[in-house]
C-alpha cells in the first residue's frame, strides 16, 4: 500500500507539470488513443519497477434477466405465502389493499430504488458502500450482524420444509389420520369429523388435527422440551436436513452471482407455476368461494384505525426486503449502466402482485377446508409457520391425489425460501470479501464454505426439541427495531450528511436522468417519517414472544432485546472507531469522516466520468472530463451527461464565490 501511495505522489508532482495538447477528434481518438501520463494508472506500467498486487476482479452477473430474477426471487418469499393472505383478512381484507399500495409507493419503491442506486453506483458491498460517509460506517456493520442472525433461523425454516417434502413421497400422507404413536387421545382426523355430521355431532373444540400433532409430536417433539432453557435433544432427522439445506445453498453460492444467477432462472419463475396450479385447483373446490369472500370482503371501516396503516407498512417493509443488504449487493454486480429505475418498477409492483395471487390460492383451500370440517374460516386461518406446517397439509389431505399437491407446493416454498437464503449468504460474503479483497476474492468459494459451515454450527440449538422456541425468538426480535434503525439512519445519511443533490447527481452519471420529484420527496421526508412511525409502533406496542401458550421467560425477552440493540449499538461504535482514525480537534474530525473517501464513486475507470475523474491516480488536470476522454476515446451520451454535471458544479461555485 505504501509503494501505491509513493507511485501516486510521483505521478501527482509530474503531471502538474504537464501540458495537455488539444483535444483531437474522436475518430483519432478511438483509432490511435493517446494515453496522458497523468492517467496512467499503475496497471498500464507494466512490469517495470513497480511491484503491486491487485485484488481479483469482483465479478458482474453473466445475463441480462441474472439480477432482475435474482431480485423477484429475493423478494417474493415465504411471506408472500402465509403472512400477507392472513394480514390482509385480519384487517378489512379488500379495503387492506389501499393502504397497502399506498404505503408500497411511500416507502417501499423508493427506499428499494435507493438501495439499488447505491450498490450499483459503487459496485460495493454493504459495508465497503460507506465509503460514502465512513463516520456511518457502523450501519454497515449492523446490517451483516441482522442478515447473519436472520440467515441462521430462515435456513432452519428451509429445513422443515424439506422435511415434509420428503414425507409427501409417499402414498398415504403421514398426517392424515390418527393412530399413530405420535398422536395423543385428543387427535381427530376430519374423515371422522365429516361422518359425524350425518349421525351424531362431534364437539371439535377440545381436538387436535392429525396435522398439527405431527408437526408438533413428530417433526419438532416439542414434548421432549419444557421451554426455551430446556433445549433437549437434537432430533438427528431435523439435523440432516439442515445440513442438507445448507449444501444446496453453499453449492448454489458457490461461484458467487455466477452461480446463483444461473440457478434464479428456475428457483424464481417455478414457484409461479406451482402457483396457478393451486390457484386454480382451489378455485375449482367446493366451499372455495366462501375462503375468498372471507378474504376479500372489504371492510372499509378499518381504515379508520392506524393499526391496519402500520401493518400495511410493516408488509411492505419485510416483503420487499430492503435494508437486509440483498439489494444492495445484488445491484452491486450490475454493469454501471443498467436501467434499475425500470427494474425497480417490476419488481415491487410484481412483488405485491404475487402477494395477492398468494392469497386466492390459500384461502380458497381454506374456504374448502371450512366447509369440509363445518367451521368458520376464521378458525381455520392462521399465520406464520402455522399455515404452511399445519393448516394447509391438512387441507392437502382433503384432496384427491393429496401427496402430489403436498409435494408440489412444498416444493413451491422451498424455491421460495432459497430464493432469498442465496441473497442473505451473498450479502454477507460480498461484504467481507469487498472489505478483504486482496485476501479473500481469490478464496471467495473457501470462505463461502467456512461462513456455510459456521452458521450450520450455530443452527444446531434449531434442531433440538426446544428449536421452536428459539426460532421464534429469532425471529421475532433479530430484523425488528434493529433494522427500522439501519434503514431510517440510511435514508438520512443519503439525503442530508451525502446529500440530496449528490446523490441524485450520482444517479444522473449513471441512468442519463434525474429522480423526480416523487423520489425526492419520499426521500427527504415521506418515507423517514413513515419509518419512525414504524419503529415507534413497534416500541409502543411491544408485546412479548409467545408460541402457542408457551409464555417466554424474562430472561429470554431481554436476550431477545439485546439481539436487537446490538445491531443498533454497531452505528456508534463505528463512529468512535472512524473518528479516532482521523486528526485534528473533535468536530474536525467528524467533518473528515462525514467525507466521502478519496475512492469513492464508481469502480471502473471508464465510468469516473465528470467530477469523480480527478480521484483517479495522478489526475490533477482542471478539466478531468476531457483528460478521460482523450484517453477512452469519444464522447457517449453518458459522457454528454458528465459534461452537464461538471457545468452544474462550475455553476455552483461561482455562486458560492
Amino acid at each position: 500500500m505504501k509503494k501505491v501511495q509513493e507511485h501516486h505522489l510521483r505521478e501527482t508532482r509530474r503531471g502538474s507539470n504537464l501540458q495537455l495538447g488539444l483535444l483531437p477528434s474522436p475518430s483519432l481518438c478511438r483509432k490511435q488513443p493517446i494515453i496522458p501520463d497523468l492517467l496512467i494508472s499503475p496497471s498500464d506500467q507494466g512490469d517495470g519497477d513497480l511491484e503491486m498486487e491487485y485484488p481479483e476482479e469482483r465479478g458482474n452477473w453473466t445475463g441480462k434477466l441474472d439480477f432482475l430474477l435474482s431480485c423477484i426471487g429475493y423478494c417474493v418469499g415465504l411471506g408472500n405465502v402465509w403472512r400477507f393472505p392472513y394480514r390482509a383478512y385480519t384487517n378489512g381484507g379488500g379495503a387492506f389493499l389501499v393502504p397497502y399500495f399506498i404505503m408500497l409507493a411511500i416507502c417501499g419503491i423508493p427506499i428499494f430504488f435507493m438501495e439499488l442506486s447505491l450498490g450499483q453506483f459503487s459496485s460495493l458491498g454493504p459495508l465497503a458502500v460507506w465509503k460514502i460517509s465512513p463516520l456511518f460506517k457502523g450501519v454497515g456493520m449492523g446490517t451483516i450482524l441482522i442478515v447473519s442472525l436472520v440467515a441462521i433461523y430462515y435456513n432452519m425454516i428451509i429445513a422443515y420444509v424439506l422435511f415434509y417434502l420428503f414425507a409427501s413421497l409417499t402414498s398415504n400422507l403421514p398426517w392424515e389420520h390418527c393412530g399413530n404413536w405420535w398422536n395423543t387421545d385428543l387427535c381427530l382426523d376430519h374423515q371422522v369429523i365429516k361422518a359425524g355430521n350425518a349421525a351424531i355431532p362431534f364437539n371439535v373444540t377440545n381436538t387436535v388435527s392429525p396435522s398439527e400433532e405431527y408437526w408438533n409430536r413428530y417433526v419438532l417433539h416439542i414434548q421432549g422440551s419444557s421451554g426455551i432453557g430446556d433445549p433437549g435433544r437434537i432430533r438427528w432427522n431435523l439435523c440432516l436436513c439442515l445440513l442438507l439445506s445448507w449444501v444446496i445453498v453453499y453449492l448454489c453460492i458457490l461461484k458467487g452471482v455466477k452461480s446463483s444467477g444461473k440457478v434464479v432462472y428456475f428457483t424464481a419463475t417455478f414457484p409461479y407455476f406451482i402457483l396457478i396450479m393451486l390457484l386454480i385447483r382451489g378455485v375449482t373446490l367446493e366451499g372455495a368461494w366462501i375462503g375468498i369472500k372471507f378474504y376479500l370482503t372489504p371492510q372499509f371501516d378499518h381504515l379508520l384505525s392506524s393499526k391496519v396503516w402500520i401493518e400495511a407498512a410493516l408488509q411492505i417493509f419485510y416483503s420487499l426486503g430492503v435494508g437486509f443488504g440483498g439489494l444492495l449487493t445484488f445491484a452491486s454486480y450490475n454493469t454501471f449502466h443498467q436501467n434499475i429505475y425500470r427494474d425497480t418498477f417490476i419488481v415491487t409492483v410484481g412483488n405485491a402482485i404475487t402477494s395477492i395471487l398468494a392469497g386466492f390460492a390459500i384461502f380458497s383451500v381454506l374456504g374448502y377446508m371450512s366447509q369440509e370440517l363445518g367451521i368458520p374460516v376464521n378458525q381455520v386461518a392462521k399465520a406464520g409457520p402455522g399455515l404452511a406446517f399445519v393448516v394447509y397439509p391438512q387441507a392437502m389431505t382433503m384432496l384427491p391425489l393429496s401427496p402430489l399437491w403436498s409435494f408440489l407446493f412444498f416444493f413451491m416454498l422451498l424455491t421460495l425460501g432459497l430464493d432469498s437464503q442465496f441473497a442473505f449468504m451473498e450479502t454477507i460474503v460480498t461484504a467481507v470479501t469487498d472489505e478483504f479483497p486482496y485476501y479473500l476474492r481469490p478464496k471467495k468459494a473457501f470462505f463461502s464454505a467456512i461462513i456455510c459451515i459456521a452458521m450450520y454450527l450455530m443452527g444446531l440449538i434449531l434442531t433440538t426439541e426446544g428449536g421452536m422456541y428459539w426460532l421464534v425468538l429469532l425471529d421475532d426480535y433479530s430484523a425488528g427495531f434493529g433494522l427500522m434503525v439501519v434503514v431510517i439512519t440510511t435514508c438520512l445519511v443519503v439525503t442530508r450528511v451525502y446529500g440530496m443533490k449528490r446523490f441524485c447527481r450520482d444517479i444522473h452519471m449513471m441512468l442519463g436522468f434525474q429522480p423526480g420529484l416523487y423520489f425526492k420527496a419520499c426521500w427527504m421526508f415521506l418515507s423517514p417519517a413513515m419509518m419512525l412511525a414504524l419503529l415507534v409502533y413497534n416500541i409502543v406496542k411491544y408485546q412479548p414472544s409467545e408460541y402457542g401458550s408457551y409464555r417466554f421467560p424474562y430472561w429470554a425477552e431481554v436476550l431477545g432485546i439485546l439481539m436487537g440493540l446490538f445491531s443498533c449499538l454497531m452505528i456508534p461504535t463505528g463512529m468512535v472507531v472512524t473518528v479516532l482514525r482521523e486528526e485534528g480537534t473533535l468536530w474536525e474530525r467528524i467533518q473528515q469522516a462525514s467525507r466521502p473517501a478519496m475512492d469513492w464513486g464508481p469502480s471502473l475507470e471508464e465510468n469516473r466520468t465528470g467530477m469523480y475523474v480527478a480521484t483517479l491516480a495522478g489526475s490533477q488536470s482542471p478539466k478531468p472530463l476531457m483528460v478521460h476522454m482523450r484517453k477512452y476515446g469519444g464522447i457517449t451520451s453518458y459522457e454528454n451527461t458528465a459534461i452537464e454535471v461538471d457545468k452544474e458544479i462550475e455553476e455552483e461555485e461561482e455562486s458560492m464565490m
